[in-house]
């Protein structure tokens, strides 16, 4: 039996620019390497270091961002539930943290005009996690470590080391946006009904 579904491809992390010239919005991939973990409190910080002429805790070069705070691990596990948290509440410190060397986000929702001109101004992808599989998300994760901010609990800046951390690119460097292109497509589909 033959299906459409597409083939998601094996990326190894960090990002390189050659790679990000290869993605474009809808590609399916699984991640392999190191992702950085933080939310609001988190990147409110890293923006505030910056604003004061600091250095931040990571060299975001080539780095992604994962927009997740984690449940305490069960016993045996690395982490427990790490679904996608929203993305449109990093929007305000995103395109500062791009300029900064940061390559890639992962999250849910839509991200806002100002940030998908950053990613295309920076050479920056921005990658859909599933909401609601923070479970399985979680079995991709295979070491954890806090790197900054123990201070904010949950929030705190951590690294974490993935294999096969399913994601879906939503928006590339060169403006693709697999929101519109959905919304485009079941337009057509209604006209032709």
């Amino acid at each position: 039996m033959k299906t459409n579904a597409p083939i998601a491809r094996t990326i190894t992390l960090p990002l390189s620019d050659e790679v990000l010239e290869t993605l474009h919005a809808g590609d399916e991939l699984l991640l392999t390497g190191v992702i950085y973990v933080g939310r609001d409190a988190a990147h409110k910080r890293m923006i505030e270091t910056l604003e004061a002429g600091g250095m931040l805790p990571i060299d975001l070069k080539g780095q992604m961002i994962y927009f997740m705070g984690p449940t305490p691990a069960r016993p045996g596990k690395t982490l427990g539930s790490a679904g996608p948290t929203s993305s449109y509440r990093m929007d305000v410190y995103s395109p500062r943290l791009m300029a900064e060397g940061l390559k890639g986000m992962i999250g849910k929702g839509m991200r806002s005009g100002e940030v998908k001109e950053a990613m295309k101004k920076y050479r920056a992808v921005y990658l859909g996690a599933i909401g609601g599989a923070g479970a399985l998300i979680s079995s991709c994760i295979k070491r954890v470590e806090v790197v900054a901010y123990d201070d904010l609990g949950t929030e705190a800046l951590r690294r974490i080391e993935v294999q096969d951390f399913p994601a879906t690119v939503i928006n590339d460097i060169y403006g693709g946006d697999l929101y519109d292109i959905g919304r485009s497509q079941y337009r057509i589909a209604d006209l032709q009904v």
